[in-house]
């Protein structure tokens, strides 16, 4: 029996975060992750002979900067140049692309002149409403009961941020705050393939389509994280979503963070109302001061504590977290590079769009709703090989995409239903790059059951949890609980499952270690 100041249940990057973090304060830590390999979902993997592949998600377009200069990841070898953002295409059947360059469309490209001031104007209220939200998507949210001085005065900043919008503004951003995005597009632009790119990006990752109310904090969401100093970037790094793993697992283990790979948690050892270590599942028990979760909140409560430990009431709310994910991840490996209609050698090194209006993307939702996927799919893709050769060999290509909507639950069962959702979505390719049906050497479609088995993700959900309004801030993981503590004493929260939710940010990791620090633990 060893024992450690914490113990880190999980090495994907939220656990590695925290872990750094710990360490970087003089805690004595310990990873426990239960794969072969630490990075979760955000791992880069060979999936065909010779060819590599960011696992699940494949952009990075919100990591933490204050997570970055804590940890100096640039020290260990991630950088992120403006040079290396991405530009979105919004592809079209029925003509050419649309394209948004820069950091979220700092500039836009095949549209009309009134379209383009259109966009401008929007944009900047998007940044402005966004920047609003921005400070509580970054630290630990208030404690509603008991506000310490801290967390009155950023309260304080907040409204007073809200008060230099102008009366106007102000009202204005009440107005929307909660309204669906469709609505808000058709309010301010006119360009379908416009539409329809932020119409994708506002509910991509979760159970809403367009018209569904409060899609538009989808966007707001996107929008309040940054990538290079930029607010909206998005870049791949050189050798993919590995990358980022490495580099924070080389400032982990410079910090002292000692890391054990195939070490499944079986049990929170908890005594007196307080977690005080853990059982492997090789029976192996190891102690610890700190516990501190960063897998799926409802694995940590329902399996590894137990109803016996926490009362019946939190332990309602926690099944009733809604996480059974929509989206699947396609990757292909092809014998060439694919050409996209109407796209150039600039743009088939951005992010490719497949959302041709915001009608589409809610026809596209609304089969899920009732346990059906989408025979017409939307989808974000990427060719991480033109800007990286080293994922794929000479003269070949990687081709990735995350694909909406295929429901968790599918009424016909993945078994029968994948097949058929591979040939929908490579009908939709065909349409936009044809031909690229021939060049397909190998194809790996993982549904959400897929990630769930593969990542040890409850309903194969990468926010381990729907980020909608009602499981957003301060009710994230559940009402009461959303400040990384829980109810037992010396366990706490760390992963996406907490505030301020998924993606490739390192927030609830740097916050939760932040939270622990704070409180001597």
């Amino acid at each position: 029996m060893t024992s450690f100041d914490a113990i880190i249940i999980g090495g994907g990057h939220n656990g590695l975060v925290a872990a750094a973090t710990l360490a970087k304060a003089g805690r004595k830590v310990l990873v426990l992750e239960a794969g072969s390999h630490v990075g979760g979902a955000a791992r880069t993997e060979e999936f065909a002979p010779g060819f590599r592949v960011s696992s699940v998600a494949h952009l990075l377009n919100r990591l933490h900067p204050e997570m970055v200069k804590t940890l100096e990841l640039e020290k260990h070898g991630l950088k992120v140049a403006r040079a290396d953002f991405m530009p979105s295409v919004a592809l079209s059947r029925d003509g050419p692309p649309l394209v948004l360059h820069g950091a979220y469309g700092e500039m836009l490209t095949g549209a009309s002149p009134t379209e383009h001031s259109a966009w401008k104007e929007l944009r900047a209220q998007l940044l402005r409403y966004a920047g609003i939200l921005k400070p509580f998507l970054s630290r630990r949210p208030p404690d509603l009961a008991g506000m310490s001085l801290l967390e009155t005065a950023s309260l304080g900043q907040t409204a007073l941020a809200l008060k230099k919008l102008g009366k106007e503004d102000m009202r204005d951003f009440l107005r929307i705050l909660l309204m669906n995005v469709a609505d808000l597009l058709d309010e301010q632009l006119a360009d379908i393939r416009l539409k329809g790119l932020l119409a994708f990006d506002a509910t991509l990752g979760s159970h809403l389509g367009p018209r569904s109310p409060t899609s538009l904090l989808g966007l707001y969401y996107r929008l309040a994280g940054e990538t290079g100093g930029a607010t909206g970037a998005q870049t791949v790094p050189q050798g993919g979503m590995g990358a980022v793993i490495a580099a924070i697992r080389a400032a982990a283990e410079k910090a002292g963070v000692v890391i054990r790979t195939s070490a499944p948690v079986a049990k929170i050892i908890v005594e007196n109302g307080r977690a005080v270590g853990v059982t492997l599942d090789n029976g192996e028990v190891l102690r610890a001061r700190t516990i501190v979760s960063a897998i799926n909140p409802a694995t940590t409560f329902l399996d590894l504590v137990g109803p016996c430990e926490i009362d019946t009431g939190f332990m309602r709310k926690v099944k009733n977290i809604r996480m059974k994910g929509d989206a699947a991840k396609l990757n292909l490996a092809l014998d060439r590079p694919p050409q996209f209609t109407g796209v150039d050698a600039a743009g088939h090194k951005g992010r490719l769009v497949i959302a041709p209006s915001p009608d589409h993307v809610e026809r596209a939702f609304n089969p899920s709703k009732y346990g059906e996927f989408s025979h017409e799919p939307v989808m974000e893709i990427t060719l991480p090989s033109l800007a990286d050769p080293s994922l794929a060999p000479s003269g070949a290509c990687v081709l990735s995409a995350v694909v909406q909507y295929a429901p968790y639950a599918l009424k016909e069962g993945w078994a029968a239903g994948k097949p058929k959702f591979l040939a929908a979505i490579m009908a939709q390719l065909e349409a936009y790059a044809p031909d690229i049906g021939k060049s397909v050497i190998h194809a790996e479609l993982l549904t959400p059951a897929d990630i769930e088995t593969r990542y040890r993700m409850p309903g194969g959900h990468w926010h381990h949890g729907e980020l909608q309004a009602d499981q957003m801030l301060v009710s994230r993981p559940v009402s009461g609980w959303s400040g990384y503590d829980t109810p037992i004493d010396g366990l706490f929260l760390a992963g996406a499952g907490s505030h301020p939710g998924g993606g490739v940010s390192g927030a609830p990791g740097l916050n939760a270690a932040r939270r622990i620090i704070a409180m001597r633990g």
